[in-house]
């Protein structure tokens, strides 16, 4: 059988997909692999576009009844997450804030933090040079951004792994890779075990699968490219544990108290 899995053209998942990719598995599907940005796989998301896909926790939230949430590929924050950053120290309140999209947790996590800002959507990669020219007051950055903002002498105003660690002392669930409902349990189960293989491989072999991640790092060095892939892949990633799962309870919960989205039911698929 053939099936679409979409990721996105970050170090972090060319990472714990490069032994998926390079025919190092073996699996009867049949695998076509899609790299898109995590706010467009959002979107496509709501149509049901691909059979497999990652999508933010936040969008997950919006898509229980054509997803189900892989107990393998999460992105998961654990001393670290996204971070709103500006030229100088500013008040977020009623702040122009560029974020990477709607549906991205990221944003959910500010709208949780900040009461009161406008948000400017543009893709995660024009953010940095947004607030260096002025477009607005602040970013909001995720992926790499979270590690090379300093060298754009820009500052940190809100580390938001802090904000939800000083009130949940759990990780930070942030990315998720989700497989579709109508697809058969069968093939739920063996895609699911090939990107846990997939994931161990890249742990057990991360000089190799960086390599190939190095293709998706933008200008990050060997190093950096190294240590942001491991930042999020990692033993969370290979198997989901009941700290991630409680904790993205959690999360709902916090945003259906301010009326931003309802709890949906939490279904993760285990071998």
């Amino acid at each position: 059988m053939k099936i679409k899995v979409a990721h996105t053209p970050d170090a972090d998942d060319a990472f714990m997909f490069y032994a998926m990719t390079h025919g190092k598995i073996d699996t009867w599907l049949e695998i076509e692999h899609v790299i898109e940005d995590i706010e467009t796989l959002n979107r496509k998301a709501f149509n049901a576009e691909y059979e497999v896909t990652a999508i933010s926790a936040h969008a997950y939230a919006l898509l229980e009844d054509k997803y189900r949430i892989l107990s393998a590929g999460a992105s998961v924050g654990d001393g670290y997450g996204p971070v709103v950053v500006s030229k100088e120290e500013v008040e977020l309140g009623g702040k122009r804030i560029a974020v990477p999209g709607r549906y991205t947790t990221a944003n959910l996590l500010l709208k949780l933090a900040v009461d009161d800002f406008e948000p400017v959507e543009m893709p995660f990669d024009r953010i940095i040079d947004a607030v260096l020219n002025d477009e607005c007051d602040a970013g909001l950055l995720i992926h790499e951004g979270q590690i090379t903002y300093s060298d754009y002498d820009l500052k940190c105003i809100l580390d938001l792994w802090e904000w939800w660690s000083q009130r949940v002392k759990l990780p930070l669930p942030l990315g998720l890779n989700a497989i579709r409902r109508d697809l058969s349990e069968d093939v739920q189960k063996e895609f699911l075990r090939a990107m846990k293989e997939s994931i161990a491989f890249a742990l057990q072999n991360p000089d190799e699968a960086i390599e190939y991640a190095m293709k998706y790092s933008r200008g990050l060095d060997k190093e950096r490219a190294k240590r942001f892939a491991m930042m999020y892949v990692n033993d969370y990633t290979y198997n989901m544990l009941e700290s991630v799962e409680v904790a993205l309870k959690k999360l709902y919960e916090m945003a259906e108290e301010k009326r931003i989205l309802r709890m949906p039911k939490l279904d993760i698929l285990r071998l």
